[in-house]
């Protein structure tokens, strides 16, 4: 109890969860990233991995038990993320409400100073998404069951497209941004090995970034159908 109240208290404790919290969603990204490239393999078996994430426990699970489980800690890893991100930033603005008239590149870059406003964006976009190829409301073309259908139907329009492509650009920024801050904040900061902690954080938003964003070009160019 007292460790929980460290973390809910303190501004350390409040870095530390942020840190957490992150990581966790960070996971869901890449295993979302790598069901989404599953659509090259064909409807098929991009409709059986989607059906797959509904049934998956059985039977000691019913139908889509265990993926509302999951999108339960999720929503609360997202809240508590957001929640950790605002109280740290008031702090912040605090402790210097004068503010900087100007930035070393050393102490700070785009993606960290960006990667509030970013955030708000990506969230919006992820509302968005949800109603488009989960639940369906924000795609014209939408056949309950048919995941890989809504998904070619809902790339094909570039302004859809476009969209998330540039949220991709955004995720990749965050990523950037929050695997070097959550190392530092985790204890993984020493001065000769911080070089190599940048490019793996770069290297991993990169990847992921593609990874997603390879979908919607696929889609555009004919290659999923």
């Amino acid at each position: 109890m007292a460790r929980v109240q460290t973390l809910t208290h303190s501004l350390v404790g409040k870095k530390i969860l942020m840190a957490v919290t992150g990581i966790v969603l960070l996971l869901f990204v890449i295993g979302h990233m790598i069901g989404n490239l599953k659509v090259f393999m064909g409807p098929e078996h991009f409709n059986a991995y989607a059906e797959g994430l509904r049934t998956v426990g059985a039977p000691f699970f019913a139908r889509g038990q265990l993926l509302w489980l999951v999108r339960l800690v999720l929503i609360a890893a997202v809240l508590l993320h957001i929640w950790s991100a605002l109280v740290v930033t008031r702090a912040s603005w605090a402790a210097r409400p004068t503010g900087y008239r100007s930035l070393a590149l050393v102490e700070t870059t785009f993606a960290a100073r960006t990667i509030r406003l970013f955030a708000i964006l990506f969230f919006l976009y992820v509302v968005y998404h949800l109603l488009d190829l989960t639940f369906g409301s924000a795609n014209p073309a939408f056949v309950p069951g048919d995941a890989y259908h809504n998904l070619v139907t809902s790339f094909q329009r570039v302004p859809v497209a476009v969209t998330y492509e540039a949220a991709m650009v955004i995720l990749g920024l965050h990523l950037y941004h929050g695997l070097w801050s959550a190392c530092q904040t985790l204890g993984f900061n020493h001065p000769r090995y911080n070089h190599y902690r940048r490019g793996a954080a770069l290297g991993l938003a990169l990847l992921i970034s593609i990874g997603f964003g390879i979908v919607p070009l696929a889609v555009l160019a004919g290659i999923v159908r």
